[in-house]
């Protein structure tokens, strides 16, 4: 196979002074915690389907998202070549590989961890995941048939230069499918609750912030996107998110019984995960979308 290889992080309420670095070294440091998460490395939210995932299994619905996204790319049966903006481990692109037979991928990671041990998890499927900016990355202009962001685009806020890279890369005619969390309104007009929980999980999580989906529509649509299509899966999404305050225990408990001691990341991921949940209370500020564009 060949594959062509040719932070200031800010909220609304404060600069935390995130730095690239520091959002690298999160997730060097941070990543093995989410073995406890997904066996499949799936670092990302689930997709609840009737008869199809089991609301007691994580790794069902977690991989049930990953299937709605590939859906949702609409690939055609010959050889494809797809890019995954902000890859984590490779979970989602070893779901599509082990499904689309002609499939090839490109994955893309700050994480020297994530691109090291997930490129050996990779080692037989016809993948690469390559250390680079999502922002500002080596792939070639016009070569992928399709690209997905699977929670990784609200580390740069969902901004313009971030779906202006996506949309360089992409075939005319060829989808972006963006999965993530998203502001139903802008940062000011939060409650009290909200701007708390938003807060905190910005800053735990290294995250720019949330895209107002709204604004975020606009914007594609501006980079010269068509039939952009919101998806709001919140519903869907929910009984994988209200397995966060179990799985945060368990994770303490094991530690604690190993007598392994807990890192900072590590803190910093159990409490953004549990601001994850209480943002998600907050239905009428923040919603879980499905995005899909066609360049």
């Amino acid at each position: 196979m060949s594959i062509p290889l040719s932070h200031t992080t800010r909220t609304a309420f404060k600069n935390t002074h995130a730095t690239r670095k520091e959002i690298k070294t999160f997730y060097d440091e941070a990543t093995e915690d989410y073995t406890f998460w997904s066996q499949d490395f799936n670092m990302h939210f689930g997709y609840f389907s009737f008869g199809k995932t089991n609301v007691l299994r994580r790794d069902t619905m977690l991989n049930e998202m990953n299937s709605q996204v590939l859906k949702r790319l609409e690939l055609l049966a010959s050889k494809q070549f797809v890019a995954d903006l902000g890859c984590g481990m490779g979970g989602t692109m070893r779901h599509f590989l082990h499904r689309h037979s002609l499939l090839s991928m490109i994955g893309v990671t700050l994480s020297d961890f994530q691109a090291i041990e997930g490129n050996k998890l990779l080692k037989k499927y016809p993948a690469v995941i390559v250390k680079e900016d999502f922002r500002n990355t080596s792939i070639a202009s016009h070569s992928v048939d399709g690209a997905i962001a699977m929670e990784s685009f609200c580390h740069t806020g969902h901004s313009l230069k971030t779906l202006k890279e996506a949309h360089r890369i992409l075939k005319p005619g060829k989808r972006l499918v963006i999965g993530d969390a998203f502001l139903k309104k802008t940062p000011d007009q939060l409650c009290l609750g909200s701007s708390y929980s938003y807060r905190k999980l910005c800053e735990k999580w290294s995250l720019e912030g949330l895209g107002v989906i709204n604004n975020v529509k606009r914007d594609l649509e501006n980079i010269g996107f068509s039939k952009v299509t919101i998806d709001d899966i919140s519903p869907r999404v929910a009984p994988s998110v209200f397995h966060v305050p179990f799985a945060i225990p368990l994770f303490l408990i094991k530690k604690l019984l190993k007598r392994e001691p807990i890192k900072k990341q590590s803190w910093d991921n159990l409490k953004a995960s549990f601001y994850a949940l209480t943002s998600g209370l907050h239905m009428k500020d923040f919603g879980y979308y499905l995005i899909t564009a066609e360049k």
